[in-house]
């Protein structure tokens, strides 16, 4: 969801809702001021009543039927209301009411003496909620006057009440059709084209105050799609800056906001060309340095083992020899160092391509296996390859850099040949899976230290547990980031799982041929 549709949901919303609460106003209003005007029509029709004839309460002792006669002649100036006589308990004494009341019935007197009172009187009260005997409600707006006796006793003040009750009920026809008529379809076009127009012109506003935004998610989207080494290829950075890509600078939080994606532009287009040159010269500092030093350690090498032959057989050269020994064990070292560190170099060219071909990996593992033979029977290591695949199982085969393959295997092999014990046995395995071929190197050696294993593919890390410093046994730690490197180019992932003391597993994944890419 865009934030445009956000902000215009949510002012649409607003709208329905004040349009609502509009309506709500509208129809407490009209409601209130019909019941108001109830109250002040009905207070003013009992005013007359009482002012004209003041012995109710003695008519309906001496002529009962006369006075409900009486009382429905004068409702036909009141319709939907009725009239009430009541003692000054509020029991009633007449009605006009269709409903014939129990005896004893009362209505509720709170209601009526605040009709009756002197605010009421005034019209200082808008109006009073009371019982309405015919429909057994207290929801009805009542009026109602004290009736006084011709002889006032001191414990009587007032002697009983004429009790008015208009009914609760819809709105009349009348009514009703004069609210629908002047309020409710006229006020609910206009709300209908308030909220159209407020739409519109909300959908205009919201464009034009997040079009800078717009662009500016543009200008960063082309930037994570080009990079910033793709982006200077093509002007990039330089072209991100220029007038007409990014939106003006303004006064507003997105000039402010352009200003500030400006600054952080150049600053990462300065900081990405410093550490592109720094890696380049890394690389080509390494690239040379293994370059220049390969020569004299080969030589070197070459005097060495030259020195070694020459004194072999010889008794009083012993002491000599081993210091040869030494001295070669560990120039090959260096060496093998020098060309690991040549080979990382290469490796990390971003010019660097695979030269990839389609073979079957489980033949390539096993011409691998072959190479490792020899050296493994000596150690008292057994090789094997997993059992061969049934007749129904697909080939594995992938698209491999063929040389770089081998070398990432070999390394492995090589290093689990270094600390695997007499008797051990290292197996390999390529199966393939649906669209990938897993290819799994696996030891029973003694395995790998929990501590070592997040860090044992990085670069010059070297496991101390199992590799005495001194000796320089098992290299510097390249031969595993090499894995790694090689891996990453035949877009896999390596995987080590580990028990101590349960042997080794180091799985990657390659995509199948055949299988797209």
């Amino acid at each position: 969801m865009t934030v445009r549709f956000k902000l215009a949901l949510t002012i649409i919303a607003t709208g329905l809702i004040t349009a609502l609460l509009v309506i709500t106003t509208v129809l407490y209003a009209f409601q209130r001021f019909e019941r108001e005007t109830t109250f002040q029509r009905g207070n003013a029709f009992l005013a007359r009543v009482t002012m004209n004839v003041d012995d109710l309460l003695e008519l309906h002792a001496r002529q009962p039927d006369e006075l409900n006669t009486w009382m429905r002649d004068l409702l036909l100036y009141e319709p939907d209301s009725q009239l009430y006589l009541l003692d000054a308990q509020g029991g009633v004494l007449s009605g006009t009411g269709q409903v014939k009341l129990p005896a004893g019935f009362k209505v509720n007197l709170a209601p009526v003496r605040a009709a009756a009172g002197d605010k009421a009187a005034r019209g200082a009260m808008p109006y009073v909620m009371g019982d309405d005997p015919q429909r057994m409600s207290s929801d009805a707006v009542i009026a109602a006057r004290p009736l006084r006796r011709a002889i006032i006793r001191n414990d009587e003040p007032v002697s009983g009440y004429l009790y008015l009750v208009y009914h609760r009920s819809d709105l009349p026809g009348p009514q009703w059709e004069a609210l629908r008529s002047s309020v409710a379809v006229p006020a609910l076009l206009l709300i209908l084209g308030i909220v159209v127009f407020t739409t519109l012109l909300a959908a205009a506003v919201i464009a034009s105050v997040t079009r800078p935004l717009q662009r500016l998610t543009a200008a960063v989207s082309g930037l994570s799609v080009t990079g910033l080494t793709g982006a200077g290829a093509a002007g990039g950075a330089d072209s991100l800056l220029a007038p007409g890509v990014l939106p003006p600078r303004t006064a507003d939080e997105f000039g402010r906001l352009t200003n500030a994606f400006e600054m952080l532009l150049s600053t990462l287009r300065r900081q990405w060309e410093a550490l592109h040159r720094l890696d380049h010269f890394r690389r080509e500092g390494v690239s040379n340095l293994s370059h220049d030093l390969r020569s004299p350690l080969t030589a070197t090498v070459a005097c060495l083992e030259t020195l070694d032959s020459r004194w072999a057989g010889q008794a009083h050269s012993s002491d000599d020899r081993r210091l040869v020994e030494v001295a070669l064990r560990n120039t090959r070292n260096a060496a093998r160092l020098v060309q690991s560190l040549g080979d990382l170099a290469k490796l990390d060219e971003p010019e660097f391509r695979l030269r990839t071909e389609i073979v079957d990996v489980s033949e390539l593992l096993a011409d691998i296996e072959l190479r490792f033979a020899e050296r493994a029977a000596k150690k008292g290591v057994r090789m094997s390859m997993e059992q061969a695949r049934s007749s129904d199982e697909p080939a594995a085969a992938a698209a491999l850099d063929v040389e770089l393959f081998e070398r990432a295997v070999a390394n492995l092999i090589d290093n689990a040949l270094k600390f695997c014990p007499g008797g051990a046995c290292i197996e390999l395995s390529a199966r393939r899976r649906g669209g990938q071929v897993i290819v799994k190197i696996s030891d029973n050696g003694p395995g790998i230290a929990p501590a070592d294993q997040p860090f044992l593919f990085d670069r010059f890390y070297q496991s101390r547990s199992n590799v005495a410093p001194a000796t320089g046994e098992g290299g510097k730690g390249l031969g595993l980031a090499i894995v790694k490197r090689i891996a990453e180019l035949h877009g896999a992932e390596v995987q080590l799982s580990d028990t101590p003391g349960g042997g080794t597993t180091v799985a990657f994944s390659l995509l199948a041929a055949g299988s797209g890419s």
